[in-house]
Order: structure tokens, then sequence, then C-alpha cells
């Protein structure tokens, strides 16, 4: 009886041991040919038992990766792809670098960010002001939806400069509600409140005539 630790080491478990022994069967062929021959009906077996990696990019590249891994990277063959090395398996993933928006500041947002880099970008005026103060509106929104509670426009002129690494500062204005943007957005607001207030008040009179 032969035990699992007398057989030849699974190197990806997950393809099984037929196709290991195939692997093993290729690497003692004497000659070149008949190893790229075989080397191929391998890679359409294990495409066939995977048929998931279809779905991935470059599957084809990635069977043959995993054919050499199989082989425990000594197997001569023609690839059409080169062969990954030890050293570059072993290679431990980059650490991914973390939004700017941590801890106090995450739930502003991305867009957030990418508005304040606009900001910045454009020239001193009217448009690079109101942007701004378009920008502390939302941040301030944002704040009072997250954490449930008011904030005070010195917070978020405060998070503001931080945010942009004291290139916007909006410390000049006494609060938000006494800034342009939200004085005409205001206006504007009561404007069309008092315009359909208006159109009901007509709409009102005009059924009151047609009922007499």
């Amino acid at each position: 009886m032969e035990y699992n630790t007398q057989k030849t080491q699974l190197h990806m478990p997950e393809y099984g041991r037929i196709i290991q022994q195939l692997v093993e069967r290729c690497k003692e062929l004497p000659s070149q040919e008949e190893r790229n021959e075989m080397a191929m009906a391998i890679i359409d077996f294990m495409g066939q038992r995977n048929p998931q990696l279809r779905d991935e990019e470059n599957y084809k590249h990635k069977l043959w990766d995993h054919l050499f891994i199989l082989a425990d990277h000594n197997l001569d063959v023609d690839s059409p792809y080169p062969f990954p090395t030890k050293e570059q398996l072993a290679e431990k993933p980059k650490k991914m670098e973390y939004p700017k928006l941590q801890g106090d500041f995450k739930f502003y947002g991305k867009s957030i960010l990418q508005l304040i880099e606009k900001a910045i970008e454009l020239d001193s005026g009217d448009e690079k002001e109101a942007l701004i103060e378009v920008i502390a509106n939302n941040m301030k929104k944002s704040y009072n939806v997250y954490n449930k509670e008011h904030v005070t426009d010195d917070v978020i002129f405060r998070h503001l400069k931080e945010l942009s690494e004291n290139r916007l500062d909006l410390t000049g204005i006494e609060s938000l509600e006494k800034s342009k943007i939200y004085y005409n957005n205001n206006n504007r607001s009561n404007k069309n409140n008092n315009n359909n207030k208006n159109q009901n008040q007509s709409k009102k009179r005009h059924n009151h005539k047609n009922r007499k």
C-alpha cells in the first residue's frame, strides 16, 4: 500500500494528482519535441479541469505558469511565455497606498479631494472663490450626515485648510451663511418658492372664475 507521504508532492493541489503525474512524465521524455507535444496536451487538460480560468485575462499565460510550478520550475519545453522564477513567486505584493482621507476625514469622500485639487489649480478670482465655498458647503453636509450632529463653520474651514495643505483658506469668511454662494443659492431658492406660490395663487383664481 502506498501512502500519500510516499507520493510526489503536489505543488498545486487544486489540479489533483493525475495532472501532477502527467507533468512528471513529461519531464522524463527524452526529446524536446515529445516534451513540447505533451506539455501542450497537459495545458489543454488543465484548461478543461479549470474552466473558470477562461473568464480571467491572459488565462493561457496563467496555465503555462501553473504548469511550470507543477514541474517545480524544472521543465525543458518551448513555452510561448517566459516562465516565472521561484524568486518572482516568492516576492510579496507591494504595499497599497491608502487614500489621504483617513480617520477624522474619511466621511468627506474622494470627490471632495478631487474638487479641492481642482480649486487649487484655478487662478484667483470669482470662479475659484465660488468653487471653494461649494466645497465647504458640501463638506458641511457630509459632516452632518455622517456624524449626525451640527458642525460649526470654523471646523469646516479648519478641515478644508488641512485637506488642502494650507492652500485653500476660508477663515476670512464669518460663516457659510454669509458667503456669496450660500446667499445666491438662498436667493434663487426663495425666488423659485415665490414663483411657485404666485403660480398656485393664479391657478386658484382661474379655477374659481371657471366655477362661476
